[in-house]
């Protein structure tokens, strides 16, 4: 099972093309809403959530989703069950992944020391000592990390490729009509 997280102000397409995708994929996934069910994102786009954040246990976890967005991100970062799960995830080997401006939350963590990793631009600095890509999404061990709203589908298709192979996510690629 895989959560990804909704803060409020979170960037719609990141998250919900993600979510998309992973679906797609045939991974089992949970949206988790922060300060509630209902979740209204930075452009005004309301989602309802299938658990909320005290709902929550890492029983099962195989991973979590960090969508980026402003202040999405500033919300997830504040967020005592999203820090718990990415802790729990970090202790044990298990997917961490996050786009845009969400990667600063690993960065501050530590998480991103030598790893490839790439964010929106204007927060390399925040993704201390990470050895910074030119992809639009890079995996480095557990880590998986994008640039942006734009990269959302290739966010989401790393995420099938690490839990289900290249293989299935190139299928995946090649129905969602992906070059």
């Amino acid at each position: 099972m895989l959560y990804i997280f909704f803060a409020p102000g979170f960037e719609e397409t990141e998250a919900i093309a993600s979510l998309d995708v992973i679906r797609r994929g045939g991974i089992d996934i949970c949206s988790v809403g922060v300060s509630g069910r209902k979740i209204k994102g930075s452009h005004g786009v309301e989602i309802t959530c299938d658990m909320l954040a005290e709902e929550a246990t890492f029983t099962g976890l195989d991973g979590v989703i960090l969508p980026g967005g402003m202040p999405g991100t500033l919300n997830l970062l504040e967020s005592q069950t999203v820090n718990d799960a990415i802790d729990f995830c970090s202790s044990q080997g298990k997917a961490i992944c996050a786009i845009c401006a969400a990667p600063m939350i690993l960065g501050r963590k530590g998480l991103l020391s030598g790893k490839e990793a790439v964010c929106f631009p204007g927060f390399e600095d925040e993704l201390k000592d990470a050895v910074l890509s030119d992809k639009y999404a890079v995996t480095s061990g557990n880590i998986i990390t994008a640039k942006g709203m734009g990269s959302a589908v290739l966010f989401g298709l790393e995420i099938v490729k690490y839990f289900k192979g290249e293989k299935a996510a190139g299928e995946l690629a090649a129905t969602l009509q992906i070059p």
